[in-house]
């Protein structure tokens, strides 16, 4: 099976509600950082891939339709090459709240929770999360809102500028379904679009914050 969807947006730009709603349309399963997670499996070829080793794709997307978030997209290019007939989803959203969400959950999550988190495979996942973003994408900056936003904004307009238009959907997750099934020929469901993993969600399930219902469960 090979990839018909590739997800070129940056974390917190809705990619897992993104990855839901592929499910829902039947472009699943859809890989997403969490898959990462699930299946330790799957470690190994992104370490390789951040040495810039040869990375078997089809081996790291077997049995995946299509793919959001990162580690998937910061190798866009190399995806895009590797499966030629896959479509682009670009998630964005206004600037200004993308790096705020990012301050606040994943930068966060990447200083305070991952020297500390006593699993050594969501630890060793969190370190290579850590050189991929921190240190890869954002030059070791992304603490620093005017580089960071200027690094979200160059990365749009790459994946704007290198992809055919006739294969690339710009997409923002709060316009719903329609632009997204217009864009992937299938029909509009009739349930609500997913809105999922909100800063707070992400808060509660790092344990960075006390989940207020806690207590009543």
């Amino acid at each position: 099976m090979a990839l018909e969807i590739i997800g070129a947006g940056f974390g917190r730009t809705g990619t897992h509600s993104l990855k839901l709603a592929l499910e829902h349309l039947g472009f699943g399963p859809c890989h997403h950082m969490y898959e990462v997670r699930a299946h330790q499996n799957q470690l190994a070829f992104w370490r390789a891939a951040g040495r810039g080793e040869p990375v078997d794709w089809n081996a790291v997307f077997l049995g995946y339709r299509s793919q959001v978030d990162w580690p998937g997209a910061h190798y866009w290019r190399e995806l895009l090459a590797h499966f030629p007939k896959a479509k682009v989803i670009l998630t964005v959203r206004e600037p200004h709240a993308w790096y705020e969400s990012l301050r606040q959950t994943i930068l966060r999550s990447l200083i305070e929770s991952r020297p500390v988190d006593p699993d050594p495979y969501n630890r060793a996942v969190s370190d290579m999360v850590h050189d991929l973003t921190f240190s890869k994408a954002f030059g070791g900056r992304m603490d620093d809102r005017d580089h960071a936003l200027a690094v979200y904004e160059s990365h749009n307009r790459s994946v704007k500028a290198g992809v055919p238009p006739e294969r690339l959907l710009v997409y923002d997750v709060a316009d719903g379904w329609a632009p997204l099934c217009g864009f992937l020929c299938v029909t509009m469901p009739e349930v609500p679009f997913p809105r999922t993993n909100s800063t707070q969600e992400f808060l509660v399930r790092k344990k960075l914050v006390h989940n207020p219902d806690s207590a009543a469960s």
